[in-house]
């Protein structure tokens, strides 16, 4: 049901380890465009792409740097989101027309399994109107959002219950941009100082 209605340009409640995400087509602009409205998020805020891997990651021809890479094999699948140069086939609504990408690959085994079925990444901010709490159930979106979407993934509860920790790739050394599931030292425990 979930993998329909995105395919249909519909938006889809999904359960991830950190929080609920609000999804949609992440290369469909005009699915994207209903998580602004529906969220009530400002345009100028880009959003997060969700792959099943690595690989999927590059299949779109994006480019991960090596300590992307690094990080990647200890921390993803996991709330790690890599901020990396776009291209051309990522709308610039997703990005905020900032040239920049932010990536993830989510542990949670139900969104997996519909990342690995869909053709497309996913978008996904928290599931929630923007400046309220972040949802960590099923009940807190439709609570907030259930007549506005077209379906909520039922997972249960999300474990770590924060936003994923984002690290831009941009510049050297990588920034920290957002404290999350995993801490600055974890990171630099890896590849060294941010």
């Amino acid at each position: 049901m979930a993998a329909e209605k995105l395919e249909q340009g519909e938006l889809v409640a999904i359960p991830t380890e950190t929080v609920y995400g609000l999804a949609a087509n992440g290369l469909n602009a005009n699915a994207v465009l209903k998580i602004y409205e529906v969220k009530n998020r400002p345009q100028f805020n880009p959003l997060i792409l969700h792959f099943p891997s690595v690989e999927q990651i590059e299949q779109l021809g994006l480019r991960f740097p090596p300590k992307a890479r690094e990080l990647a094999q200890v921390f993803s699948p996991g709330p790690l989101t890599y901020v990396i140069p776009a291209n051309d086939k990522i709308p610039g609504i997703v990005t905020a027309g900032t040239g920049a990408v932010a990536v993830r690959i989510p542990s949670h085994p139900l969104t997996r399994q519909l990342l690995e079925r869909l053709p497309f990444p996913l978008a996904a901010p928290s599931a929630n109107i923007s400046g309220s709490v972040s949802p960590t159930s099923a009940q807190h979106v439709q609570a907030q959002l259930g007549g506005k979407i077209a379906y909520i993934l039922d997972g249960g509860p999300s474990e770590v219950g924060l936003e994923s920790t984002i690290v831009s790739f941009l510049d050297e050394p990588p920034q920290l941009l957002r404290y999350g599931g995993i801490t600055a030292e974890q990171i630099e425990s890896i590849i060294g100082p941010l």
